[in-house]
């Protein structure tokens, strides 16, 4: 019993547990003596991005995985409002998430989803580090001042930005407990727990689209909870992609902030997989997971999957093609200019029509392991 006791992070149990509990009292002693006003709740809503935002573009997909480029004022913003979610300096908490990723579902792993829902959400902060882990933080993040100064002054500015920035913006609105209560408190709480969800539920719910080979799962519900980090079994596969929802139609609001960054100049380099490598790990997840169900169609499902892959890759080569001499031809060529174009482009919809049927032929082969594929 004491040996456990030894372990426990007494800091950070203690905050974790009483912050939803003041969160509650001063909500409650808010309403009673100020009554329900709107400023507390838009002070929340800006902060709740901020933050949100903060850990999920900055945190997560700027200085864990170098996803994408950033200008030194967005990197500071990153830093400074980061710490306001109260989940760690940069430094701290970008080398735990590298670990997770390079041990993922192992003892190694600091937020390990096989220990179960409740240690991956909130159970592992708890606990204090190994102290093998104890003050070794990744050398690139190291030698990185922007990043060592957020590290250094941490808990400064955590305070400040997360507490007593939204308790004077309520004050400003005649409403300085609201603030604290609502943009304060119960704004961390819900932070917290939003983006916890990536480490538990988005572990647990949904589909292995990409990758059998760990507990990572897409989901787009959860999506709605995480900034867009719901699609996370590929982010697992792809994890240097600035994107996690890949389609334009997928919640990913993470997404589209880095892509509004780069398009008004304040971000650059954003990394994206090719879709040839998007799909043939899409097919690769496929064929094993079908195969553990019917090991006969193993044969058949190589073979296909070959061809599908091979359909796809004529039609993105015969696309870049197309793309390229529309661009290049002068207008003096004007005439072979549109007799070449028009011959690509009936090449380009056969190559398209091919690979469609046989990425059809897959999902029936797929969906359905026990019927016959017809015309293969």
């Amino acid at each position: 019993m004491k040996n456990q006791l030894k372990k426990i992070d007494w800091i950070n149990t203690l905050f974790i547990t009483t912050t939803p509990i003041l969160a509650g009292l001063a909500c409650y002693y808010h309403f009673s003596i100020e009554g329900a006003s709107i400023a507390p709740w838009v002070i929340f809503t800006i902060f709740y991005f901020l933050t949100g935002f903060s850990i999920t573009a900055g945190y997560h997909r700027l200085f864990s995985h170098r996803a994408y480029k950033a200008r030194a004022p967005i990197r500071l913003f990153f830093l400074i409002f980061g710490a306001g979610a109260f989940q760690n300096s940069a430094l701290k908490w970008s080398t735990d998430h590298r670990r997770h990723h390079n041990k993922v579902d192992t003892d190694e792993d600091p937020y390990n989803a096989k220990r179960g829902f409740w240690y991956s959400h909130v159970g592992w902060i708890f606990f204090k580090e190994e102290d093998k882990y104890r003050g070794k933080f990744s050398s690139d993040l190291a030698n990185d001042p922007l990043v060592m100064w957020q590290h250094k002054y941490y808990l400064p500015l955590a305070v400040f930005t997360g507490i007593i920035l939204p308790a004077l913006l309520g004050a400003l609105f005649s409403s300085p407990i609201g603030g604290l209560a609502i943009a304060g408190l119960a704004r961390v709480v819900f932070v917290h727990h939003c983006t916890f969800f990536i480490n538990s539920l988005c572990h647990i719910v949904g589909k292995r689209t990409y990758n059998n080979d760990n507990t990572a799962r897409d989901s787009a519900i959860l999506a709605f909870f995480t900034y867009g980090e719901g699609y996370h079994n590929f982010h697992h596969k792809f994890q240097t992609d600035y994107r996690n929802g890949i389609r334009w139609y997928q919640f990913d609001p993470t997404k589209w902030v880095i892509y509004t960054m780069k398009k008004i100049g304040l971000a650059a380099n954003l990394k994206k997989t090719s879709p040839q490598e998007i799909l043939k790990a899409r097919l690769l997840a496929d064929e094993v997971r079908t195969t553990l169900i019917s090991p006969n169609f193993a044969e058949s499902m190589e073979e296909l999957r070959v061809k599908v892959e091979q359909a796809s890759k004529k039609f993105q080569m015969i696309r870049i093609e197309y793309k390229k001499l529309k661009r290049e031809f002068k207008r003096e060529f004007e005439g072979q200019r549109e007799e070449t174009l028009k011959e690509l482009k009936l090449k380009m919809k056969l190559a398209k029509l091919d690979f469609k049927t046989s990425y059809a032929r897959w999902r029936l082969l797929v969906n359905h392991p026990h019927i016959a594929v017809p015309g293969f």
